[in-house]
């Protein structure tokens, strides 16, 4: 007997699709509710995977709460699996009195505090079985929080590093002519949503702090309107060699027309999207010592590592990566192999199944 999960997400991206399509694969029986417009249906559908379209529109949504119950009852699930917030909280109230293990999401560093009553409705629920953390730094958080004598059991928290594949990226580089960038540019990426704890200043101050006959642009890809960042660009003595492309469906192959990439957030970093990205594309990363970003990047091997909250820093690093051809080609080489060895897609599904499989070891 196959192991039934119902999987909760709003945004199933290509890494989470992927998962959900390899467990399928391997025989675990997976039904995904995910909403109908959803771009990704159609993949989980052409794969054979049953969707329900199941809104959940708030933190508590009675209709959504209502519907999720009927579902798990009819299909007799073993597990259900959360990806988000609402599908936490609404999932938890739909399982009530159901002999269903919960399996929860978690992809960034913090935001969850034995203090926060909201906190105690998603994470913190003693009825979560699993808690899935995208990097170690999530798994460390939760098991340092205090008060000590709250503290969740230890393996209550499991680290499964969500994993792409290199032939996802196969598509060329975008043209950055189009972007008005100088031929002869050295170009510096940052693919981010704007938030002060992305850091975004760090990197614009540390372009002004580069010698002034570098030829760098700096581009930020992604929603950067914030009104504070368009005032800290205005006044830089940068300015004119900052380019906000804005938000683009092809984030990654311009994220590869890239000299080098940078993530210089402040904390609460996950496992960066983004910079996986780049990096199957050969392009060597500078990210900062937070959240998960340290073990996706090896330090002076497949990219820089530097503190956060560093301009000088983040300056130095592009630098030593502008004047030293050599050494930015080897570690853009080394950045892929690192994507397409230890962030596999497939190793996320096994990892996945076992942990379905600990948690039920004799499905009926």
């Amino acid at each position: 007997m196959a192991i039934r999960s119902l999987c909760v997400t709003e945004s199933a991206d290509r890494p989470t699709v992927a998962t959900l399509v390899g467990m399928h694969e391997a025989g675990i029986d997976v039904t995904v509710v995910v909403p109908g417009n959803h771009p990704n249906r159609k993949t989980l559908r052409d794969a054979g995977l049953p969707t329900i379209d199941i809104r959940l529109r708030r933190k508590f949504d009675a209709a959504g709460i209502a519907a999720l119950r009927e579902e798990l009852v009819r299909g007799r699930y073993h597990i259900m699996h959360t990806f988000n917030n609402n599908a936490i909280s609404n999932g938890l109230r739909a399982c009530k009195g159901l002999p269903v293990r919960i399996v929860a999401y978690r992809g960034i560093v913090g935001a969850v505090s034995f203090l926060d009553p909201v906190s105690w409705l998603r994470y913190l629920n003693p009825r979560i079985d699993r808690i899935v953390c995208v990097c170690e730094a999530i798994r460390r958080y939760f098991l340092s929080m205090q008060p000590a004598f709250l503290r969740m059991p230890a393996g209550r928290p499991v680290t499964i590093h969500k994993g792409h594949e290199l032939a996802w990226y196969a598509a060329g580089p975008a043209d950055r002519a189009g972007f008005g960038i100088p031929e002869d540019a050295f170009v510096v990426g940052c693919t981010a949503n704007y938030r002060p704890r992305k850091g975004i200043g760090y990197l614009v101050e540390a372009i002004e702090l580069l010698p002034s006959d570098l030829p760098v642009r700096l581009v930020l890809i992604g929603h950067m309107e914030a009104k504070e960042l368009t005032r800290r660009i205005a006044r830089s003595p940068a300015r004119d060699r900052i380019h906000r492309i804005g938000f683009v469906t092809n984030a990654p192959e311009v994220g590869a027309a890239c000299d080098v990439c940078c993530l210089p957030s402040t904390r609460r970093e996950g496992l960066p999207r983004s910079v996986i990205e780049t990096m199957a594309y050969e392009v060597p990363p500078i990210v900062t010592d937070a959240g998960g970003s340290p073990e996706l990047v090896e330090h002076g091997i497949s990219g820089l590592v530097v503190p956060p909250r560093n301009a000088r820093a983040i300056a130095d690093a592009i630098e030593t990566l502008y004047r030293d051809r050599d050494l930015r080609l080897r570690m853009g080489r080394a950045a892929r192999r690192r994507i397409g060895t230890a962030f596999r897609n497939q190793d996320t599904v096994k990892k996945t199944i076992a942990l379905y499989e600990e948690l039920v070891p004799n499905p009926d």
